[in-house]
C-alpha cells in the first residue's frame, strides 16, 4: 500500500503530528502504525487505570472517532520490522509493505529491566504500557505484598495505584533519595515523608539483586543480604529509547534518534519525535532526551507540520513535571540542582509544608521546584520557558502575590500581545500529573 504520511507509533508524538497534519492538508493519506491494538490512550494514566479509578474509556487520549473524523487509515497490533530508506518502504511483521512519501518514527521507549536472577518468574511486571497495567491487575488477586524497584515517577506511580488495590508496597531506590532526577534533596524529603505516612516502606541505596521463588515471586534479595518476602515485583526503574529501526536504517542516533530544530533526521523526509529522539532542550542548549508526554506531543506537532510542508522551528522542550500522588502537589523544570560550578544562582522559601526553589544562570531561570504552593509555577515556567530575563524582579519570583504586575511594563505588554502557540485548546497542559512521564 501508499501513503503520503506514515507514522509510526500511536501516542502523543504520534498523534500531535497527525493532528497538525491535519490542520495543513485535509486529504493526503495519513497512515498510523501501532503495536498496541488500542487506540491512542495516555500511558500516565495507566497507574489510575490499575487504582480503580478510571476506565479504558476515561484514559483515552482522544475519541474512539478520532481516526475516521480526521481520515485517518489506523493499523493496530501492527509491528514495522525494516525501513528501507531508499525506497522509503515499511516492513510489516507479516510482510506487508507500506511506502510513504513522509515518515514519522515516534516509536517511544521501552523499560529499562536489569540483569536480575529470578526475573523470569510469575508474579515480575514492568509497568509502561496498559497491557502492563492489565496484567498486574490480573495479579492482584494473589498479591499481599508488593517491591517496586525504581524510586521515580513511575514507581511511585505504581506504588499509589498498589496502595490504593490494598497492596503493602516497598519502594527500592538504588541512589540515596526518590525522585532524584526531577527534585532535589529538600523536596525528596517531602516527598518520602508523605509516602511514609501512607504506610509506604522505602528502602534507599540499595538494589535487588535476585527474584526469589520456585515458579511464582516469594521474595526478593537485597545487595547488602537482606532477604524480603513478597509476591509481586515491579520493575520500574525508567525507559530507555527504542532506536533499533533508525539504527537499522543508518539513521544518526546517539542515546536516541538525532534531529534538528524541525525534528528532522539526517535523511530527507523522515522525521522523529517523543521518547526516542534527542531534541533540543533550552536549558541546556543541546539536544538532550526528555521522555516526557508535553514534549512528546509538541515534538510531534512540529514534525507534522514540516512533514506537511509549513516549515516550522521547535522552539526546544525541557524536563517538567506535574504530579500528585499521595496528596502532595509538586511541580518541577529544568534542572533539579545547579551545577557545581560558578554563575548559578538559587532563591529558595521553605514554610513548615510548602517548599519553592528557582535556580538562575545569568539571569535566566534554569530551575524550578515547588512543593504544595504550586499556583505560580505556570508563571515561572512561562519565564523560564520564554527565555526572560528576570534580574529587576527575580527576589520577588516566590513572593505570594508574584503576578504579572512584577514584570517591567514593556515586558507584560509584550508577553500579553504574544499571538498563541501551536498548542490547540485541546493539548495537554503541564498542570496535572496526566502528562508527568512516557511520551512516544
Amino acid at each position: 500500500m501508499r501513503t503520503k504520511y506514515l507514522i509510526i507509533g500511536n501516542s502523543a508524538g504520534g498523534i500531535g503530528a497527525a493532528e497538525a497534519i491535519r490542520q495543513v492538508d485535509k486529504e493526503g493519506a495519513l497512515t498510523i502504525v501501532s503495536e498496541e491494538p488500542y487506540p491512542a490512550y495516555s500511558r500516565p494514566l495507566i497507574s489510575k487505570y490499575l487504582a480503580g479509578e478510571r476506565t479504558l474509556e476515561e484514559i483515552l487520549f482522544r475519541p474512539l472517532d478520532f481516526y475516521g473524523q480526521n481520515n485517518i487509515l489506523f493499523l493496530p497490533g501492527k509491528k514495522v520490522t525494516h525501513l528501507e530508506l531508499d525506497q522509503r518502504t515499511a516492513w510489516l511483521e507479516d510482510s506487508e509493505q507500506i511506502v510513504w512519501e513522509k515518515l514519522l518514527l515516534a516509536v517511544g521507549g521501552k523499560p529499562i529491566f536489569p540483569k536480575m536472577k529470578g526475573s523470569d518468574k510469575r508474579g515480575v511486571f514492568t509497568f509502561t504500557k496498559l497491557d502492563d497495567a492489565k496484567a498486574v491487575d490480573r495479579f492482584l488477586d494473589n498479591a499481599r505484598k508488593a517491591v517496586v524497584i525504581g524510586g521515580g515517577l513511575i514507581g511511585i506511580s505504581v506504588t499509589e495505584a498498589l496502595v490504593k488495590r490494598g497492596v503493602d508496597v516497598v519502594v527500592v531506590e538504588m541512589k540515596e533519595r526518590i525522585l532524584n532526577t526531577i527534585l532535589d534533596e529538600q523536596a525528596s524529603l517531602m516527598a518520602e515523608e508523605v509516602l511514609t505516612r501512607a504506610g509506604v516502606e522505602i528502602i534507599t541505596g540499595h538494589t535487588v539483586i535476585e527474584i526469589n521463588g520456585r515458579e511464582t515471586v516469594e521474595g526478593v534479595a537485597l545487595d547488602n543480604g537482606e532477604a524480603m518476602p513478597c509476591d509481586l515485583v515491579l520493575v520500574a526503574i525508567g525507559v530507555s529509547p527504542r532506536p533499533e529501526l533508525a539504527l537499522d536504517a543508518k539513521l544518526k542516533v546517539n542515546r536516541g534518534i538525532v534531529v534538528d530544530r524541525h525534528m528532522a533526521t539526517n535523511h530527507p523526509g523522515v522525521y522523529a519525535c517523543g521518547d526516542v529522539a534527542e531534541a533540543y532542550d533550552f536549558v541546556y542548549g543541546d539536544n538532550r532526551l526528555t521522555p516526557i508526554w508535553p514534549n512528546a506531543y509538541i515534538g510531534g506537532r512540529i514534525a507534522g507540520f514540516n512533514m506537511a510542508g509549513i516549515p516550522t522551528k521547535y522552539s526546544g522542550g525541557t524536563a517538567m513535571n506535574s504530579l500528585n500522588y499521595f496528596g502532595i502537589d509538586i511541580t518541577s523544570a529544568g534542572m533539579p540542582t545547579a551545577p557545581n560550578n560558578d554563575g548559578y544562582e538559587v532563591i529558595s522559601r521553605q514554610e513548615s509544608n510548602t517548599y519553592q526553589k528557582v535556580i538562575l544562570k545569568d539571569n535566566l531561570i534554569v530551575g524550578m521546584i515547588s512543593v504544595e504552593n504550586i499556583e505560580k509555577s505556570g508563571i515561572i515556567f512561562g519565564l523560564m520557558r520564554d527565555r526572560v530575563n528576570v534580574e529587576s524582579f527575580k527576589q520577588s519570583l516566590l513572593a505570594d502575590n508574584f503576578s504579572l504586575a512584577f514584570f517591567p511594563r514593556a515586558l507584560w505588554q509584550e508577553l500579553l500581545e504574544t499571538p498563541p502557540g501551536l498548542l490547540p485548546q485541546s493539548a495537554p497542559s503541564i498542570q496535572t500529573e496526566e502528562e508527568t512521564f512516557i511520551g512516544e
